[in-house]
């Protein structure tokens, strides 16, 4: 009976330490359903889809959404020297009346162009690798 109790005591401070934490974020939005017709960007992300919502990534699950993030990663790369800085664009982001959504990328936001990540960096931007954009269509196909 020790032992059990000793298991038990164990098992909830494991869960209780965040390795098995599910935060639930943005509970307001349970009124709009992400979907192929919901307008929302949707890009592949850890062997899911994710929806492009006010700068968050979220994932539907059960009945909340989940708020995901892009990871600094070798195909995603956040470090200047790693990045590769972007030339071939005509104009800068972060501009008034910008037409290209941002997401967050690791600790900062970076502005999603033509499947590419840019981070605004001093006077220029830096790419940071691509990201899988879904055509609404494929996800009616789903």
């Amino acid at each position: 009976m020790k032992r059990s109790l000793s298991l038990i005591a164990i098992a909830a401070a494991t869960l209780a330490s965040g390795a098995y934490a599910h935060e639930v974020l943005h509970a307001g939005h349970e009124d709009h359903a992400h979907g192929a017709d919901c307008g929302h960007m949707a890009i592949e992300h850890a062997g899911h889809v994710d929806y492009l919502h006010d700068g968050h990534l979220h994932f539907a699950h059960g009945a909340h959404f989940d708020e995901h993030a892009l990871e600094v990663s070798s195909t995603n790369p956040a470090a200047e020297e790693l990045a590769s800085m972007v030339t071939t664009d005509d104009h800068m982001h972060g501009h008034e009346g910008e037409e290209h959504e941002m997401v967050q990328h690791g600790d900062h936001m970076d502005y999603v162009h033509d499947g590419r990540l840019h981070f605004v960096h001093g006077d220029h931007m830096d790419d940071h690798g691509p990201v899988a954009l879904v055509d609404p269509a494929q996800l009616a196909a789903r």
